[in-house]
């Protein structure tokens, strides 16, 4: 598969949106302090959180010198996410109206950023391409958790491949935030996607060697870190493959809290 444009990208990135946005516009307004797997936080605080990020990486790619003395001055990541959601509105519906204007910022940045130019961010800096399927993949995330809350289903797309695609690049995002070095062991990833087809990543031997299979979703839920590898079906070979399944995380900052077994 050939790599996604930045604007098919950006296609991708509005549908998950509107995914996650049809959930909760017609929420009553006491559904929106609803608790949400990411304790403390609720329904409103989930939505907040991908306004902001998506606000942030507008700043990122607009006026990325601004951007990285914001960054820099940070001395207290926890302290700083729970003041990003305090500056959000607090009311449900005002909260998503915040997100739809943050969205529509960062595509316009977006759309206007050179495609081969590096972003700053909280972590390593990345490609444009790479910024969007972080999006993507936040969206999917925080959008389930809320989904969950409210007792919706984020019905599963092939936008999923994004999610999967960054989730196997960053299997060293896991080790690296808890100090450890990553195998050098090779994983085969075959994943089968929400519509049948067949997602494949790797170097590992079709007959032998560590490898994952089994379906594209609970893959995905395992690396944001949602489900714990041991309630899903998903395939597991080797002790390499078992490893990056208990500690992997798609995401860059600190390590994500252990899945609770269901």
């Amino acid at each position: 598969m050939s790599a996604p444009s930045v604007q098919e990208l950006l296609t991708d990135l509005d549908a998950e949106r509107a995914a996650v946005m049809a959930i909760v516009r017609e929420l009553p307004r006491d559904s929106w302090t609803l608790p949400t797997r990411a304790e403390p936080w609720t329904v409103r605080d989930q939505i907040a959180h991908l306004g902001w990020f998506d606000g942030a990486f507008a700043r990122a790619i607009s006026t990325p010198a601004e951007f990285e003395a914001e960054r820099d001055a940070i001395t207290d990541i926890a302290g700083y996410v729970d003041r990003t959601l305090r500056e959000v509105p607090e009311v449900g519906p005002a909260a998503l109206a915040y997100w739809q204007d943050a969205a529509r910022a960062f595509d316009r940045a977006a759309r206007a950023c050179d495609p081969s130019a590096r972003l700053p961010w909280y972590g390593p800096s990345m490609s444009l391409r790479s910024a969007i399927t972080s999006r993507i993949m936040e969206t999917w995330a925080h959008g389930g958790d809320v989904a969950d809350a409210v007792g919706a289903r984020l019905a599963p797309t092939d936008r999923l491949r994004h999610v999967a695609d960054i989730a196997v690049r960053a299997r060293a995002q896991g080790y690296r935030v808890r100090g450890r070095e990553v195998p050098d062991v090779p994983v085969r990833i075959e994943l089968t996607g929400p519509s049948g087809d067949v997602w494949r990543w790797g170097e590992g031997r079709e007959d032998g060697g560590d490898a994952i299979t089994g379906d594209a979703e609970k893959f995905c839920l395992v690396l944001v870190r949602r489900r714990h590898v041991d309630d899903t079906s998903l395939e597991i070979t080797g002790d390499a493959a078992r490893e990056w399944m208990e500690l992997g995380q798609a995401f860059a900052g600190t390590p994500g809290k252990d899945p609770v077994r269901a």
